[in-house]
């Protein structure tokens, strides 16, 4: 017996037991706080779920359908050039008009099929922050300096901690890479730009070489 796990468990138990033991059930102040929590879920389903996470989902569906994996990796793959990269990323975000709960089934979509993580996750810090909703209303009720400083400063963070976030995962990010590379598309396209490279040497050579 494995005295070590068995009284982790034990501890778990009872700590458990001792809380819904000691629960102050009863008192208005217990009361009303889970009252407020629950009118406070039921709102949350009710509207946020319904006007705005089945829509993003509905939307990172429509990007997994109608955008190819090929785009996908050329544009945000953890082996694209880092400025188109994180370029495209950090500003993909200024289209859509989604909060930071909404953002996140795009930023599993685009993940899921071949972005780097560091350019996922600056889509994902800046996505909410520069929607066109946003800097606009920024911009009206607190000045257009103040609208414009919001949309940089958010491009700017976001480029910063998707760097980050792809130096501390840059192992699996490796992998990515290398995994990708053994894709059939990676491939093909490599071929493809291999026999444009030769055509253009071979006319640039002259017949006589």
């Amino acid at each position: 017996m494995e005295w070590k796990k068995e009284w982790k468990s034990l501890a778990v138990i009872l700590a458990v037991f001792l809380a819904v033991f000691y629960l102050p059930v009863g008192l208005p102040r217990f009361n009303m706080a889970v009252m407020e929590a629950l009118h406070l879920a039921k709102w949350y389903a009710q509207e946020h779920v319904l006007l705005c996470l089945i829509p993003a989902f509905f939307i990172a569906g429509a990007i997994a359908v109608f955008v190819s994996q090929a785009s996908v990796m050329k544009y945000l793959g953890a082996g694209a050039p880092k400025a188109l990269a994180y370029g495209v990323a950090s500003v993909s975000g200024t289209i859509l008009a989604v909060c930071s709960c909404t953002v996140l089934p795009l930023f599993a979509g685009i993940y899921r099929m071949g972005a780097g993580l560091g350019p996922a996750t600056a889509f994902l810090y800046s996505g909410p922050a520069i929607n066109i909703l946003a800097i606009i209303l920024t911009a009206r009720i607190l000045g257009l300096t103040l609208g414009i400083a919001r949309a940089m400063r958010a491009i700017g963070f976001s480029v910063i901690i998707g760097l980050l976030m792809h130096f501390i995962f840059r192992k699996e990010e490796l992998e990515k890479v290398k995994a990708q590379a053994r894709l059939p598309g990676h491939r093909l396209r490599q071929m493809h730009q291999a026999l444009r490279g030769d055509r253009g040497s071979g006319q640039w050579a002259g017949p006589g070489v």
